[in-house]
Parts: C-alpha cells; structure tokens; sequence
C-alpha cells in the first residue's frame, strides 16, 4: 500500500513567487502567439526594442497575478487565468477574433444554439492542452507556507518590483512605446488574458451604469402624416434584420457570383454603399432601431432612449418582433406582445432541428390575411450566421460546392468556406423573394419591405474569421452591409414615394443611421423625432394633392 506521505513529499515544493512566476511566464510564451505576431510585425528589424516591450508586458503580467493570486486564493485565481487564456487564446490565434468589451458582451447575450457551434473538438482540445492540463500542474505542485506577515511582504514587493519594472521598460524608449500603443491598439488588445480581463471588467461598469437608466421619451408627438391618413387599407410594413450578411457578396453590387437570382428579377431599390454600425449584433441591431446615430449610440443611450418600435406604436401602428436569432436585445421591452421566438410549430420543414428563416414564411401569410390596423413586423433573422454556415440553408438549396460542412473552419479551404456563405447570400435573396411575393399577393394591406444586415463577415481575409472586430480596426467585410427597399405599386401611389428618385440616390452612402428616420419617412409618420436630412424617402415624397 502507498504511503500518503511519501506520495505528498514526491510532489514538488514552489514557493508562492516561484509558482506565480512560473504562471506568468507560461501564459507570455505560450498562450500569446498573436501578441508576438503582432510585436514582431510593428517591431520589424528593430528586435531588441520589440524585447523591451515585450518584458514590459511580462511585468505586467506578473503585477496583475500577483495582485491576485494570494495565499488560499493562489491556486483558484492561477487556475481561472489559465481556463481563460486558453479559451480566448483560440479564438485569438485561430479565428482572429479580438476579445474585447464588446466581445464579452456578445458572449453575454449569445444563446447556447448560437454558441455550441463555436465548441468544436479543435477548441476542446486547444483548451485541454493549453489549459486544462497546465491547471492540474498548478494543482498538484505544493506552495511552501510562510507566516502570514512575510508573505503578505513577499506579495507587496513582487507587486512593487514588477511595477517598477514596467515604468523602467517603458521609459527605455518611451517615445517609441507610446506612438506604437497609441496606433496599434490591436497590440495590447492581444495580451491573453489581461485583454479580455480588461474587457469584462469595462462590460461589468457598463452593465453596474446601465441599472440606473432611465428611459427617456421619444416622439411621443408621433402620428399618421397626410397620405398615411387618407389610406383605404392597412399599411403593412415588414422590417427584416438580416444577420451576418457582407455587401460584397451580393451580386446586386457587383459580386463575380449570381447569389440574387431571386431579387434582381424584383422591382426593389438596392443600396450597394450602406455602412453599419457596429461589428456584431449586440451593438448593431439596438443602435439601428435607436434615434441616436452611430457617433452618438453607446449601450447605455440605447437603452436610455425609446426606439423606432415605440415611436410607431406612439403613431398607432400595431408593432411585433419575430426572433430566429439570439433575441431582440431589448429593443422590444415596451412592446404589448412579448418578442415572439420561432420554432418548429411555425414551420417544421424549416427546423432541423435549428430553424432556418423559411420558418418567418406561414406566420407572415397568416398575419397578412387577418390585419386589421397599420402594423410593422420586424423578422430577425439566423441569416448567414457563422460558423455553421451550411445549416443556414436547406440542401435543396445549395449552389455552390463543395460546401464547408464543419464549424471548425480552419479545416476547410477558403473556396469551401466562401462556397457555404455565398449559398446562405443565396437563400436570403430566396427568403426575401418569398416575403416580397407574399406581400405582393395580399389584396388586405398595403405592403413594403426594409431588409438591410447588422453587420458583415469575415471569411479568412488577413487571418480573421467571423466578426466583431472592434470597429476601429475591423476590415470593410464585417462594416459593409446590404440594403433593400421594396414597396408595393400600391404603398408608393398610397404613401406617395417616387420609386425612381429612390434608385438614382440608391448609389451614395448611406448607413444603420438611415434606418429610423427612413422608417417612418416611407410609412408617413410625423414627428419631431425624425431627422429629414437621414429620411431617404421624405426626399423622394411627392407633394400631397387634393
């Protein structure tokens, strides 16, 4: 039989600076291969420099764990870091992404249909190599145990020492450091795992100022213009938010590929130059509903303030949001009918089991059918959501092959990747077809459709996969986002819109800013609450006659 004993003295023995040292360094060499990507490559022939930044940033490292990383609370803090640098390190160093504020709160927002797709064997392992197994190292290895005082001493001059070390790096160049920090901001925001440590503690104090908000009122002066007054059936306005689709996938804007064979057989308006504002959904989709442009918008004023839905239900309409995606980010808190989520009672050809946008189509025909009053439906759609980008469009569906048919996207070559996102572009113009060809076939309402994106997609470019880049650095394929206008002959002779003034503007640049005020420009609603100069239609009204 083993003695305990014996067994506990075969275990190593590290004295709390040893082991936080250790720690630090391991997380520097081997859970930062983007960081030193990113030194090297700004740093370029001037090495020694690049080493000085480099062992600054160590400091640094090793002031935060040992800050942290104290007495009982060593090896939990020790392991929570290296859980967390192995996670984001992966999606850092494999897919490119920048965990920043942000990022934290699109994960915080996420859904677990949503995210499982992101939990694949390739990310499993990297986080049961680079952390897991690091972990139980921390775990096994024994502290030696020192009275309470000198360890506490011990801390205090580590933490002094290292932050000293910092200062004194930095100002070995410091001119050099600070223009380098001040224009690559990609730099720091790749340190696993101080930048996403960083980031959650700026989402919690976003999230601790948000409890306090108080919303304000917006266009409660709001009502039925003069054409929208004097229309003989009800409006019927469908808002699609699409997801994840890049303009330069469209044909419509000039894409090499047909992937809107459906659309351009469409009397629509299409807007090729249509800029978002944000970068992933939690910041896009609020910021394109609220009166606030992109310049103004932050998560706190989106809240603070009434949106579009509420300045049309101030104008009469009847107002409901259908989710297939990751929720309505409180957009619909005000609504009478709570944010409905589609599922396979909807539709269950669509579902398999996760829904496609196809699932909107019955309830969309049901509605049209039995209007009574103005409404705006807003349909959210799963769209091109990556990185299961082949169960966002039925087989029957798919044009482009061979098709990546993985999440684990570095496996796939990018002609397989681009394939499987051009057949979502391609089932988006079906699905919007479809909505078009549907409304059209209503003689109940009178009916038009906004269709414009939240935000763009990655697809390998530069080494970056997916989205929510932070917008400063972000590349054109997750800010550039396609845009649709169709109405009705009837919603334009009724609401009085000159479809063909439209289409001779549609070429300039417009943006997520358009969004609120063109709304209720092309339904005629009145309010000091929208901004004429944002209104593509109001400049294309004609004048009221009679």
């Amino acid at each position: 039989m083993t003695d305990p004993t014996t067994t506990h003295r075969n275990r190593p023995e590290l004295s709390p600076f040893a082991l936080n040292l250790l720690v630090s360094a391991y997380l520097m060499a081997l859970c930062n291969a983007t960081f030193w990507g990113h030194l090297f490559r700004i740093f370029e022939g001037r090495t020694v420099t690049a080493l000085g930044l480099a062992g600054a940033v160590f400091a640094l490292m090793l002031l935060v764990v040992s800050l942290l990383a104290v007495r009982r609370a060593q090896k939990p803090v020790l392991v929570a870091l290296l859980i967390t640098a192995a996670v984001t390190s992966y999606y850092v160093d494999v897919l490119g992404v920048v965990v920043d504020r942000d990022m934290i709160q699109n994960a915080m927002t996420t859904t677990f249909a949503e995210s499982k797709h992101l939990i694949t064997v390739q990310f499993v392992s990297h986080v049961v190599l680079y952390g897991v197994i690091p972990s139980a190292l921390v775990l096994w290895v024994r502290i030696r145990r020192t009275t309470v005082g000198r360890a506490l001493a011990g801390y205090g001059l580590v933490a002094a020492l290292s932050a000293a070390l910092v200062v004194g790096l930095l100002f070995t160049n410091l001119k050099a450091y600070s223009t380098v920090l001040r224009g690559n901001k990609e730099l720091m925001g790749s340190v696993q795992p101080l930048a996403p440590m960083g980031g959650a503690l700026r989402y919690a104090k976003m999230m601790f100022k948000s409890t306090r908000i108080v919303v304000e009122p917006t266009g409660r002066d709001a009502k039925p213009g003069s054409f929208l007054a004097k229309a003989d059936k009800p409006v019927l306005m469908v808002i699609v938010a699409g997801e994840t689709g890049r303009a330069q996938n469209w044909s419509l804007g000039g894409y090499g590929r047909e992937t809107n064979a459906e659309l351009k057989t469409r009397d629509i308006v299409y807007y090729p130059n249509v800029t978002s504002c944000g970068t992933a959904t939690a910041t896009s989709l609020p910021c394109m509903f609220s009166p606030l442009t992109m310049d103004q918008y932050s998560y706190e004023g989106g809240l603070g303030n009434e949106n579009l839905l509420d300045v049309l239900m101030h104008a009469g309409f009847d107002v409901e949001w259908w989710d297939n995606n990751t929720g309505d980010k409180n957009i619909g808190d005000r609504l009478p009918v709570r944010p409905r989520k589609m599922d396979a009672k909807d539709g269950a050809e669509f579902c398999f089991p996760e829904c496609i946008d196809g699932v909107f189509l019955k309830s969309l025909q049901d509605k049209a059918d039995t209007i009574t009053k103005n409404t705006v439906i807003v349909l959210h759609q799963i769209g091109s959501h990556g990185p299961s980008y082949w169960l966002r469009y039925p087989a029957d569906r798919e044009l482009f092959t061979p098709a990546c048919e993985t999440p684990e996207l570095t496996e796939c070559s990018t002609e397989e990747i681009v394939n499987a996102y051009d057949n979502t572009i391609a089932y988006t113009d079906y699905f919007l077809a479809q909505v078009i060809d549907l409304l059209e076939a209503s003689d109940r309402v009178i009916p038009a459709m906004y269709y414009v994106s939240d935000h763009g997609e990655s697809l390998g470019e530069n080494g970056l996969y997916l989205h929510g880049t932070p917008y400063f650095m972000a590349p054109e394929y997750q800010t550039r986002v396609p845009m649709v206008l169709w109405m009705s002959q009837e919603f334009r002779g009724s609401l009085g819109i000159d479809q063909d003034c439209l289409k001779a503007k549609a070429a300039e640049p417009v943006s997520h800013d358009n969004l609120f005020s063109t709304v209720l420009g092309m339904v005629d609603v009145t309010t000091t609450a929208k901004d004429q100069a944002l209104d593509l239609a109001g400049a294309c009204r004609q004048p009221v006659t009679g």
